[in-house]
């Protein structure tokens, strides 16, 4: 078993690896931050457009459970660590690889494949963060740091929406990439170089008397599948976070072409910059919303549904007000509370893998995030095809609205915190 971090370890991990996952996430929005002004440079089409957004998510659903199987044998930093190179990389060449065919067919279908590649690559990261935290923290501090990392997600999509939008408004979309691109590979450097390095000094104190180190990583303990399978709890938070996910990655992919189309005259560094603010706030509100239930009296098990019902319950509202909205500030409103409600679900479905399969987290995590995935690339793309036959963002929203209350009934009655294994 894996010595857990002292409070300074535990300060200096948080640190990088809140910063990784904003990196993450802004190399991940930054095609769809610039994919208005790529299709119309390329000619593409909506149906294009939806194709190579939801891409992304094919090769996310790919890697998720060996990313986090490999993280429970290995060490999730150094997964995170070697994954991390290759999306970097695919970040900072993309403008390359764009230009790369003139024939705009060959181009979508290349630029599909990469975006597959850049989702494998960041699949894994997710199931890592899990790993390292039900390794190396206490139970009772897992879902505050677990949340606090998995916030980086705001952090970086808001980098992308403020920065990455005034990069594209005066600059053009190429250096988007490149300004992006050398951030990430900033983060990768200090991830080895520091974060690394200290961990690696401290292992070397144990070789004299251990010849073999990896064999004393962690206990090679088979991943209990049948157990899982066949019980309720874990598909309810399966099918929970796949319906969350849904509305995320729809709002993720999608919101940039929204407000282009609709409200051509509002700022695009405010629209994408203003929805994610309120996505931080509501990550540690939701933390400490949790952390005063459990200290009241409430169990694990009523803290997570509580928690997951502000989630799913507040966006589905959001998404069902959105088109009603007669204007491009109400409409950031309604945008903002779908967007920010995420922060609950950070604290509640997103951390319940932990509490399910404490020994098997990451595998779990990955599994889970694979189903979750499906949304991505199916749901992402589907919304394209809609909007490309019918005009209709409306009923783009309200299916989705639809789908959020299916999971949040099911995650309620059948949600658990207890062990499953």
């Amino acid at each position: 078993m894996d010595e857990l971090w002292s409070r300074n370890e535990k300060r200096r991990w948080l640190l990088t690896l809140f910063l990784g996952t904003s990196a993450l996430y802004a190399s991940r929005t930054s095609v769809p931050l610039a994919i208005p002004e790529i299709t119309k440079e390329r000619g593409w089409s909506k149906k294009d457009s939806g194709m190579i957004l939801s891409s992304f998510f094919w090769g996310y659903t790919l890697t998720q459970v060996f990313g986090g199987y490999l993280s429970d044998r290995i060490g999730g930093q150094k997964v995170i660590l070697i994954a991390g190179i290759g999306w970097c990389i695919v970040t900072f060449f993309m403008p390359q690889m764009i230009w790369l065919f003139s024939d705009a067919s060959i181009s979508v279908n290349f630029i599909v494949f990469i975006r597959v590649l850049h989702g494998a690559f960041q699949g894994v990261h997710f199931p890592s963060l899990s790993s390292l935290t039900a390794q190396k923290i206490t139970e009772k501090e897992r879902a505050s740091f677990f949340s606090i990392l998995t916030s980086g997600s705001a952090v970086g999509t808001l980098f992308t929406g403020v920065v990455g939008s005034n990069v594209l408004e005066y600059y053009g979309w190429p250096f988007v990439f490149y300004c992006i691109g050398s951030l990430v590979l900033l983060w990768i450097l200090l991830l080895n170089f520091y974060a690394l390095s200290l961990n690696r000094r401290k292992n070397n104190l144990y070789l004299p008397s251990k010849p073999h180190p990896p064999l004393y990583i962690k206990e090679s303990l088979p991943v209990p599948w049948m157990r899982l399978f066949t019980n309720l709890s874990f598909w309810s938070c399966v099918l929970g976070h796949t319906c969350q996910n849904n509305c995320f990655f729809l709002l993720l992919s999608w919101l940039p072409t929204y407000f282009h189309d609709m409200y051509p005259e509002a700022k695009g560094w405010i629209v994408n910059m203003v929805p994610w603010l309120f996505c931080i706030p509501c990550t540690f509100f939701g933390s400490w919303m949790s952390e005063k239930l459990i200290s009241s009296g409430y169990g694990i098990t009523a803290t997570r549904k509580i928690t997951e019902v502000f989630c799913l319950g507040l966006q589905a509202i959001g998404l069902v007000l959105i088109p009603l909205a007669g204007n491009y500030k109400w409409a950031l409103v309604w945008v903002s509370l779908a967007i920010g409600s995420t922060g609950f679900h950070n604290n509640a479905i997103l951390v319940n893998p932990q509490d399910l399969a404490p020994k098997h987290s990451g595998s779990v995590f990955g599994l889970m995030n694979t189903v979750g995935a499906i949304p991505g690339f199916l749901g992402v793309y589907l919304a394209g095809y809609v909007l490309e036959t019918t005009k209709s963002w409306e009923a783009v929203f309200q299916t989705t609205a639809a789908i959020n209350l299916i999971g949040c009934v099911m995650y309620v009655i059948f949600g658990s915190g207890d062990s499953i294994v």
